[in-house]
């Protein structure tokens, strides 16, 4: 349900750099519970969701 920031780096395969700057960025949405950092995983398929929206479909013409 919700992961640890090196388990959620390790699930988009970028390194624990990368994921805490997306995280920071606002990119990759998280919640804190206590003192801890966690990212839903549904905040992570939305994260993938939306680069997919920015990319432009091949499409034949």
């Amino acid at each position: 349900m919700v992961l640890t920031i090196e388990e959620a780096a390790q699930r988009l395969g970028v390194g624990r750099t990368t994921m805490y700057a997306l995280v920071m960025n606002g990119d990759v949405r998280s919640v804190t519970i206590g003192r801890l950092r966690r990212v839903p995983v549904r905040c992570l398929d939305d994260y993938v969701t939306a680069l997919l929206g920015d990319q432009p479909t091949d499409q034949a013409a």
